[in-house]
């Protein structure tokens, strides 16, 4: 047993310019873990909620209270505790804040310290953290496949577009380091068409480009022709990814896309996603319908999911009983595992294996306000998830955890990357689509 001596919280930043809480996590033989709370823009219901400070100062932004929970009751109950025993850790967390949305404690207290419990547990050992997470959960570490944003909307780009990522994948790939080469040769030419069309207006919240287009669907025929810019023909090694944050607009069945000024009900929404889904190389779609329409849901995945990942990421918010409730009722096939979303590792590590329990993809997944933390990298590896989500492919809070995976892919080598092969539920070069350059 390796016993927790000190936790100590601060305040520090993250990548909107908003505090934040770090924790380190000191053991009895000095050994020290650290994690870092990240912070969503676009946020589920039903997601543990940051405990903020309100009032004027910070915007209300600031995280006093829940540094008051991390040094005071959090740490002097888990002083003492066997930092390698994460399932007690985190479920003595669980007794100090019982409330599902972590509103005591808050959930950036909760995740920030359940993670650097992890991380001490894994310096502790020996071992870095992809291989702990591996050995702890009995999982067979890989290297996942990235999802880039290429532009950002929605939430993360002042709502200029309603959807919120337009991504692509590279599962054609033989390598992590070959993704990210592809990645960049396609991230700077859709820079470099959107500029030559005059629909640039710079970076969007997780790097992507923030754009100035017309339509949601002109922002996949932009990024079609990035594509090929970049010298790739879509649907082969490159595929689209989107997250259409759909809860971001829609309610009650409704779905208001204010960018076309026009408003569809739940089937509407469902037929205009399928369009694309026939006329564009789609491998994966996330939120297609809002997190309070489970109808539409089911049938979304009733009639694509045969040839689509369908990921819930709102509708799920990294809940192992709402993953078990979806399959029984045949919503999505895939799901988003964001830690901060549930509160605490083990949380998340029970979503994973229920999503795995039923042959469901789980795509380890960033959020919008990040930090130099790199705990996802390897969450992603350890767990052997086969996919990651960080955003696009610019600002030093993404690229940290895209260069981790480079540096894990020494460890392991390319041949842990699971690319080169299809992933489950996708559709790539089996038909053909409308060939949609402009």
């Amino acid at each position: 047993m390796t016993a927790i001596r000190e936790i100590k919280g601060r305040r520090v930043w993250d990548s909107r310019g908003r505090p934040t809480v770090e924790v380190d996590v000191i053991l009895e033989n000095g050994v020290m873990g650290r994690a870092i709370a990240p912070a969503g823009a676009s946020r589920g219901t039903r997601e543990a909620v940051d405990r903020r400070d309100g009032g004027d100062a910070l915007r209300g932004q600031g995280v006093q209270a829940a540094l008051r929970s991390v040094n005071g009751a959090i740490a002097s109950t888990l002083t003492g505790m066997d930092a390698a025993d994460q399932r007690g850790v985190d479920q003595a967390i669980l007794e100090l804040d019982p409330s599902p949305l972590k509103d005591t404690l808050g959930g950036n207290a909760t995740v920030a310290t359940s993670l650097a419990v992890l991380h001490a547990a894994a310096a502790d050992a020996g071992r870095p953290l992809w291989q702990h997470v591996s050995g702890t959960t009995g999982f067979s570490p890989s290297l996942p496949l990235p999802e880039i944003q290429i532009f950002g909307g929605g939430a993360h780009a002042g709502r200029r577009v309603d959807i919120q990522d337009f991504m692509i994948m590279v599962p054609g790939a033989g390598s992590f380091d070959e993704v990210m080469e592809v990645t960049s040769e396609v991230y700077f030419a859709a820079g470099d068409i959107m500029k030559s069309r005059g629909k640039l207006a710079g970076v969007a919240d997780e790097g992507g480009w923030w754009p100035v287009f017309d339509s949601n669907e002109e922002a996949l025929e932009t990024l079609i022709a990035a594509i090929e810019k970049a010298g790739e023909k879509p649907g082969e090694r490159v595929v689209v990814s989107l997250d259409i944050a759909a809860s971001e607009f829609g309610r009650d069945g409704r779905y208001r896309l204010a960018l076309e000024d026009r408003e569809l009900d739940s089937s509407g929404m469902i037929d205009l996603l399928g369009g694309w889904l026939d006329s564009y190389p789609i491998a994966s779609i996330e939120d297609p319908l809002a997190e309070d329409d489970t109808l539409g849901t089911v049938e979304f995945t009733r009639r694509f999911g045969n040839r689509v990942q369908i990921i819930g990421d709102d509708y799920l918010v990294t809940n192992a009983d709402l993953v078990r409730e979806a399959q029984k009722d045949g919503a999505c096939n895939a799901v988003l595992i964001k830690v901060n979303q549930a509160g605490t590792v083990s949380e998340g590590f029970e979503t994973f294996r229920a999503a795995q329990s039923k042959g469901w993809g789980a795509i380890v997944s960033a959020r919008s306000g990040e930090t130099e933390d790199v705990s996802i990298s390897h969450l992603a590896t350890g767990l052997g998830g086969g996919q990651l989500k960080v955003g696009s492919f610019t600002r030093s809070e993404r690229m940290i955890k895209w260069n981790e995976c480079l540096r894990i892919q020494d460890a392991l080598g390319s041949a842990a990357f699971v690319g080169g092969r299809p992933l489950a539920n996708t559709w790539w070069g089996q038909r053909n689509y409308k060939d949609t350059a402009l």
